[in-house]
């Protein structure tokens, strides 16, 4: 794992119920038994571990938030645009 799955996955880790230590970027939100409150304190610590926003609605089935590697992802692609709209301001 790269830098952001691992601070990810250590954020993950923080908030589940059962910590576990055989998490691959395949492995299921739902199989890591995170609820939807805990998503949206999830969110917010990653929001703040990374600097970025987050679009979320607890309310909504969100479709990036399915795996760890999902989740990954979403972030990387966040990060990727502030950077970008950082350089063109």
């Amino acid at each position: 794992m790269d830098e952001v799955a691992t601070k990810i996955t250590d954020i993950l880790k923080k908030h589940m119920k059962e910590p576990r230590d055989d998490i691959a970027l395949d492995t299921a939100l739902t199989d890591l038994k995170i609820e939807s409150l805990d998503l949206a304190m999830i969110v917010f610590d990653i929001e703040d571990g990374f600097g970025i926003e987050i679009p979320y609605n607890a309310n909504e089935d969100v479709e990036d938030f399915k795996t760890v590697g999902s989740v990954v992802e979403r972030v990387k692609s966040l990060i990727a645009a502030k950077g970008t709209s950082a350089a063109s301001a």
